[in-house]
């Protein structure tokens, strides 16, 4: 393995994954590098279990998407086991599916859809809730230990990546959600004479009423909202 090589890849990877515009582009390059960085890597995916539901975040190859349905499906696989490690692991290396006795519905399935091998490494946990970045490769054998040191630093920096995107478009959403609601406020205020305060309870008033979020109704108010209260 060149490991200066490999280091001079995870810099131009850290770059591009901040020139990226929105999480899902993020989540995007992550998965195309891991196939295009990782020896051996035929495919890879980002899983997301949420309450219990398995959902695929983003995949480059096309056994990833049935694979993650299988896992949810079934409750059972590598990544469910890593996010349940007690001993606080978080990644898994499967040198040969087909001595994987630990997943008696899961392997055979894999098995079908050709997958030989597999690596898994925990992006984030948060309670029940956990998201993971899968490799995967057609022939057994090929993930070795040194493909998963690398495997480990390209899920660390995609950690990193994708919690700064999302922080990112939470601060976008937010902006945008303070910026809507101050014009109608504003749109209240000349409409009706009222006060900064009476114009932001008539909004909350609304919004509780008829159940729809302060900015939907905000959006309403402005002319450009998906409903009327």
């Amino acid at each position: 393995m060149d490991w200066r090589g490999f280091a001079e890849q995870m810099a131009e990877l850290s770059r591009r994954l901040l020139a990226q515009e929105s999480p899902q582009a993020t989540l995007d390059e992550i998965v195309s590098a891991a196939v295009e960085l990782i020896d051996g890597c035929d495919a890879s995916g980002v899983l997301a279990v949420r309450k219990g539901r398995a959902v695929t975040l983003a995949a480059h190859g096309d056994m990833v998407e049935e694979s993650d349905r299988l896992q949810g499906e079934l409750g059972e696989g590598p990544c469910f086991d890593a996010a349940r490690a007690a001993n606080g692991a978080r990644s898994f290396r499967i040198a040969d599916l087909r001595e994987a006795p630990g997943w008696p519905r899961y392997a055979p399935a894999a098995r079908g859809l050709g997958i030989g091998s597999m690596m898994g490494f925990l992006l984030y946990t948060r309670d029940e809730d956990f998201g993971a970045l899968d490799l995967y490769s057609r022939r057994p054998g090929v993930f070795t230990p040194e493909s998963e040191t690398a495997g480990w630093l390209l899920a660390s920096h995609a950690a990193v990546a994708l919690a700064g995107a999302r922080t990112v478009d939470q601060l976008e959403h937010a902006l945008e959600t303070r910026h809507a609601i101050g014009e109608a406020m504003g749109i209240l205020r000349e409409r009706h004479r009222l006060s900064e305060d009476d114009a932001f309870a008539v909004l909350r008033r609304i919004s509780q009423h008829h159940n729809i979020k302060l900015r939907d109704v905000a959006q309403n108010i402005r002319g450009d909202g998906p409903k009327k209260p």
